[in-house]
Order: structure tokens, then C-alpha cells, then sequence
């Protein structure tokens, strides 16, 4: 719960409790027409109006924030709560005052002494009025009396009776005069009257006059605004009433009107002054609210528009940074203000943004391109590739430096360590060397490599050529100009040499009596060793001189039974075993080339089995197992011998005159790899595994001519 709801639920809580407080004093005061106390009036409504008036202000933030709701949220609910911050202390201000001088005013005109005055008022017209009645009716007292000594002496209709009254009249400064008697009926009936003008019609004495002066009253005094009139009894046996009257004068008139009138609106004004007073500081409070409401309501109005483009350039700055570069904003942009110009520098930086996005897209397609190329020629080199990091860590490897340097092409090795995965490239980027011929074992089998280093940006790039081949072709090339040699310059003396031997066995084979065994035995060797000589020579002559293979479809499998027999003859000591796939077709390929090629490989596996069967225990038996299939394209055919196996230390057995056996030449297996590679194949050894001996794999191109076409092409 955060602070601003903790702040509504405070404000609420305060405002009820000072409007209950409020009720309860109101409506405990004894005297309903009594004034509440300034201060406490003044108290009450600023302790009911400041909680109500953050109720206002925290719920128009409250508004401000469920009509905003976005990146904009908080400068929205700032300028709203600020707003109405300055609009709600204000009015409280003003409030406060009002509510003091309002205050202020009642004190003075319904204080003691302003109620004092205003009675003193009233008392001093109503006096002047008393007195001016007394008079009058002590006048008319004072008349009735000389009225009835006159009528002692004079009658009622006589001439010196009216000149008395009117004398009478006048001397006592009134200004009517009239003599009227209870008539039958019980109404006044005019005798005498004293008027200027003669106005008989008029009524002045009534029947309630007449009561009140019979039940002993002294006069009965009445005045109106024209005159103060006053009844007197005149005489009691004669039912006869005196009447006098003395015209009153306009202003006092009026001014004792006036007082009355401001006396009985003094009074009105005193009995309903509490309820005033209630209803000003109500009034004072909800125009209070009304005015802050219309201020946060005109606050809400203005962030909405000054927040509104805000918006929008948030939104337009999310879309452009998801990608949409065309994005523009249209909200006030037209106008000359700070907004307007952010809208149009806005415009102007996505419209940059756009360009620059494009020709950097541009820039990117084309070094893509670029890099697909480099990254194509790369991989469409033989030689290998790598790039190395400062720190010696692999940064790029092509397929053609996978291929060479480990036997699962697939093996991940960027990102290791140089020294982890060809130490021998490693020593070379530490000692500086620029280029030079290594080493390099991959599984079994042992490669050499021309390495070249070349310092780049950021580390080095390394290019290494597996030159094994070149170096093999280049040997056996050599060799077989050796051999070529060889045979010329022996064969020629061989044969005189066995012609000579021979001749000499027979002439004088019967002649020697003495040592002839002797003889024969030297002469069976010269022969002997002769015949050996001529194998030699033989084996060096096809060597040098293996001819062009003549392809024609034959049946292989028939071909490898063919040699597989002739052993098995040749070596009964030897477990021969076959297997051949069902459905081999035939391929192309030289008769007589394919026979010496399993003839030599089952010889040599034959001999390995025999050095091993010289060091074996008795009950041992050398096997030979050899299976065809024909995956793909190629016949593969697989011969496994349990012989001595494959030698140490890394000699290629494959390679002219290297060999394990004491009279081997070592051009046997040579032989085969040539004839292999004429048929469009590849030979490659193996160690069997668990008990020794050696697994060959021969693999025969089904379309020979094919696949030498495009591995010569591959090398153009």
C-alpha cells in the first residue's frame, strides 16, 4: 500500500470525523438562536474543508493516473497533482479568510452592544410615539373636563358652545374635534364636530373606543401615520364621548416607521443569524470544493493535452526502437511551441534514422554478400584455414581444416585453445615461425603438413596443406625411377649368370669326383638366389611399369572368391572366412589388376599371421576374415587378420620398399594402393583391436572413370 492511499484513507477518516463533530456541536447548543462562536465556527469549517479538499486533490491524481496508464504516467500525474496543489491551497486560504471576516461581521452587528443600540432605537420612537399619544389624550382629558363646566352653562346647540369647543381646539393645538353619543343601536352618533374641513363621513369613535372608555380606561389613544386620535369619556349619564385628534408630522413619521421597520428586521435577522451563519460557512465550503473540483477537472484537460504528444513520441520512439522506422508524429506539430518543435526535430531524427537504417541495411546486405563469398571461397579451399585469437583461442576453422585435422569432421573447435587442438601450430605461433613443414597425427594415421602463419588485425590466420600425398607420389615416383634403374642394370647380368651356372652343373657336375656335393650345393645356390633376384627384378620391373588399367564390367565378388581360394590352398593352416552382401552388382574394373591387389593384401595378412605364429603358443590358429559390400557407389571389401599388426612408431607401410618382413621388398602393398587409386578407390589400415592383427579396407569405385574425372577436376 503506498503513501497516497494511505493519505486518502486519513483524509477520509479526518472529514467524517469533523463532520460528525461538527453535527454534534450545532446541535447541542441550548439556544437555537444563538450565534456559534467565531473561532469555533472557523475551526470547524477549516478542519472539515482541508480533508475534504485532499480527497479532491488525491483523487484527481488517482483519475490522472487511470486516464494515463503509459510511459507518460508520471509527468501526467505530476502536472495534475501540482496543479491542483496550487489551486487547493489557495482556496483554502481564501476560505479561512472569508470564514474570519464572515465571522468578524456577525461578532459586530450581533454583539451586545449592537442589539443594545437598536433597542435603544426602537424604545426612543416608541417613546416618542407614547408621549405624543399621552398628550394628545391628557389634552382630551383636560378638554372633557371644561367641555362639561361649559355645558353647565351653555347648551349643546348653542352659538357660544361651539365657539368654546373650537376655542378649546385650538388652544390645545390639536386639530379635530368632535362630541358623539351612544346611539340606540350601540354606535357612536355625531353631536358636535370641530373640523376644518367639514369631514363628517369619516368614522372616529368606535364601538370598541366606547367599551374601553365605559370600563374605566382613562383614554383610548391610536396613532396612525395622518394623526394621533384619542376617545374620552365626556359624559357618563348621556352616553357622550369626546373626541380629539392632532395631525402628525411626515418625517418623524417616517423615521419612527423606518426604526420600527429596521427594529422588526434587526429582530428577523437576530432569530435566523445562527442559521445564516451555518449556511455561509456551508456555502463557503462546497464552492470551496467546486472551485478545486473545476481546478483539478481543468488540470486533468490540460495534461491530457500537454502530455498527449508526449505519448505520442513515446509511442513513436517505441515503435522506431521495435523497428519501424518510418514512424512519424502529427500532434502539434504545426504549432510554435516547445512541443511542436520536439514533434518536428522528432520527425527529422526518424526520418535520418530511416535513411541511415536503410543504407546501413545496404551497407550490411552487402558485406553479407560479401562474407557468404569469402565464407563460400573459404570453404571451397583445399588447404586448411585458421583464425587465431591474440589469446590463442580458435576463432574460425573451414571444413578443409576440419577435415585434416580430426577424424570427426563435426568435432566443434572454435573457441578452444590453439595448444589444445594442434600443439604443433602452437609451437609455432610461439616461436614466431613463419612457415614451415610438421608433423601431424590425426587418429592413426600420420600427416604432414605445410604450414604457413601470416599475422593478422587481431591474433594470426594459419594455413597449413596436407602435402602426405604430394610427398608419397613424389617418393614413389622416385622409387620407381630407382626401380626402373635397378632392373635394367641387373636383370641384363642375370641371366648369363643362371645360363653359366647351369652350364657349368651340367658339364662338369660328373666330372668333379671330389667336393661334388659341394658343387652342387654352391651351384643350386647361385641358381637359387638368382631365381630370387629375378623376383626382384620382376616386382621393381611392375612397379615402374604397372600399365593403365583396361576397365570392363566383371563380377568382383567371383573375382575375390578367385584369390581367396588360392590362399586357402596356399595356407591350409590359416581359418578363412567369407561374407559377401546379397545383390553386389558388378563394376567396372582390370581383371587381372583387381586379382594381384587381393592377392597381395591376403599374402601379406598371411605373412603377418605366420611372424605371429612363430612366437604363439601351440593351440593358436591364425584367421583371415573377409567381407564385401557395397555401400553407395563403391564396393567396399574388408579383410581382418589376427598377425602381428600394424608397426610402431608411425612407419606407412604403404609407402616403396618399407616393409616388416627380412626378404619383403616392400613394394607389395604399394602396389595395391596404385592399382586402388587407378580403380577410382582409397586403401586404409587399422588396428583390429582386442587380440591384435590388422582390419584393410579396399573400397572400389562402381564407375571408376567418374571418379577420377572429378577428383582431377577437384585438384585443377
Amino acid at each position: 500500500m503506498n503513501l497516497f492511499l494511505w493519505l486518502e484513507i486519513v483524509c477520509a477518516m479526518t472529514l467524517v470525523t469533523m463532520a460528525a463533530t461538527a453535527y454534534l456541536i450545532i446541535a447541542g447548543l441550548s439556544n437555537r438562536n444563538d450565534l456559534m462562536p467565531s473561532e469555533q465556527a472557523a475551526a470547524l469549517l477549516l478542519g472539515t474543508l482541508i480533508p475534504a479538499l485532499g480527497i479532491v486533490v488525491l483523487w484527481g491524481r488517482r483519475i490522472a493516473i487511470n486516464r494515463a496508464g503509459g510511459t507518460t504516467a508520471r509527468l501526467h500525474v505530476n502536472l495534475v497533482f501540482f496543479f491542483s496543489l496550487i489551486a487547493a491551497i489557495p482556496t483554502l486560504f481564501v476560505a479561512m479568510f472569508a470564514s474570519i471576516l464572515f465571522q468578524s461581521g456577525v461578532d459586530f452587528w450581533f454583539t451586545g452592544s449592537s442589539r443594545s443600540m437598536m433597542e435603544d432605537a426602537s424604545e426612543l420612537a416608541e417613546s416618542y410615539y407614547d408621549n405624543n399619544q399621552r398628550s394628545v389624550g391628557m389634552n382630551g382629558v383636560a378638554m372633557s373636563s371644561d367641555i362639561r363646566s361649559v355645558l353647565e352653562r351653555l347648551p349643546l346647540t348653542s352659538t357660544e358652545f361651539a365657539d368654546q369647543i373650537w376655542g378649546q381646539t385650538y388652544q390645545r393645538e390639536l386639530s379635530e374635534a368632535a362630541i358623539y353619543r351612544r346611539s340606540s343601536a350601540g354606535d357612536a352618533r355625531l353631536l358636535v364636530l370641530v373640523d376644518p374641513q367639514d369631514d363628517r363621513e369619516r368614522p372616529r369613535v368606535s364601538v370598541e373606543d366606547m367599551e374601553a372608555v365605559d370600563s374605566g380606561a382613562l383614554f383610548v389613544a391610536r396613532a396612525t401615520a395622518q394623526r394621533v386620535e384619542a376617545v374620552v369619556l365626556l359624559d357618563r349619564a348621556s352616553d357622550a364621548y369626546l373626541y380629539v385628534s392632532r395631525d402628525s408630522q411626515p418625517e418623524a413619521a417616517s423615521l419612527y416607521l423606518q426604526a420600527e421597520n429596521a427594529v422588526d428586521s434587526y429582530a428577523d435577522l437576530t432569530s435566523r443569524a445562527r442559521v445564516l451563519q451555518l449556511q455561509f460557512n456551508i456555502a463557503l465550503f462546497l464552492v470551496s470544493l467546486a472551485l478545486v473540483g473545476l481546478a483539478v477537472w481543468a488540470a486533468l484537460r490540460f495534461a491530457d493535452r500537454q502530455v498527449k504528444p508526449l505519448a505520442e513520441l513515446a509511442d513513436a520512439a517505441g515503435e522506431i526502437g521495435s523497428g519501424n522506422y518510418a514512424m512519424r508524429v502529427s500532434g502539434r506539430i504545426g504549432k510554435q511551441d516547445e512541443i511542436g518543435l520536439l514533434g518536428r526535430a522528432f520527425n527529422r531524427m526518424s526520418s535520418q534514422i530511416e535513411r541511415q537504417t536503410d543504407e546501413l541495411l545496404g551497407a550490411n546486405h552487402q558485406l553479407a554478400e560479401r562474407r557468404a563469398f569469402i565464407e563460400a571461397v573459404l570453404e571451397s579451399i583445399t588447404a586448411g584455414i585458421l583464425s587465431v585469437d591474440p589469446d590463442g583461442r580458435i576463432q574460425l576453422m573451414n571444413s578443409s581444416a576440419r577435415q585434416l585435422l580430426f577424424e570427426d569432421s563435426a568435432e566443434k573447435a572454435v573457441g578452444r585453445d590453439l595448444g589444445e587442438v594442434v600443439p604443433e601450430f602452437a609451437r609455432l605461433v610461439s616461436e614466431g615461425s613463419m612457415s614451415e613443414i610438421v608433423q601431424f597425427r590425426r587418429g592413426t594415421e600420420l600427416l604432414t603438413l605445410a604450414v604457413q602463419l601470416s599475422p593478422a588485425t587481431e591474433g594470426m590466420v594459419i594455413t597449413f596443406e596436407d602435402i602426405t600425398r604430394q610427398l608419397l607420389d613424389q617418393r614413389q615416383a622416385a622409387w620407381s625411377d630407382v626401380a626402373r634403374r635397378i632392373a635394367h642394370e641387373i636383370k641384363n647380368p642375370l641371366t648369363p649368370i643362371q645360363l653359366a651356372t647351369e652350364r657349368l652343373k651340367r658339364r662338369y657336375g660328373k666330372q668333379i669326383e671330389k667336393d661334388g656335393a659341394l658343387f652342387d650345393e654352391l651351384t643350386g645356390t647361385i641358381i637359387r638366389q638368382v631365381g630370387d633376384l629375378r623376383k626382384m627384378v620382376d616386382e621393381f620391373s611392375s612397379f615402374a611399369r604397372l600399365p593403365k588399367p583396361v576397365f570392363r564390367q566383371e563380377d568382383a565378388v567371383d573375382l575375390v572368391r578367385q584369390a581367396l581360394f588360392l590362399q586357402e590352398v596356399a595356407h591350409p593352416e590359416i581359418t578363412y572366412t567369407f561374407f559377401a552382401d546379397e545383390g553386389i552388382r558388378a563394376i567396372e574394373c582390370d581383371r587381372h589388376q583387381f586379382g594381384q591387389a587381393m592377392t597381395n593384401v591376403l599374402k601379406n595378412a598371411a605373412e603377418a599371421i605366420e611372424g605371429k605364429a612363430k612366437d604363439a603358443e601351440v593351440d593358436w590358429r591364425g584367421r583371415i576374415d573377409l567381407s564385401v559390400t557395397m555401400p553407395d557407389d563403391f564396393m567396399l571389401i574388408e579383410v581382418r587378420d589376427n598377425g602381428v599388426g600394424l608397426p610402431q612408431g608411425g612407419v606407412n607401410v604403404i609407402e616403396p620398399y618399407v616393409t616388416t618382413r627380412e626378404k619383403g621388398t616392400g613394394l607389395g602393398l604399394a602396389i595395391v594402393k596404385k592399382i586402388v587409386e587407378e580403380h577410382g578407390g582409397e586403401i586404409s589400415f587399422a588396428p583390429a583391436g582386442e587380440g591384435g592383427g590388422t582390419v584393410v579396407q579396399l573400397r572400389f569405385a562402381v564407375h571408376p572413370a567418374d571418379h577420377i574425372e572429378s577428383a582431377d577436376a577437384a585438384d585443377d
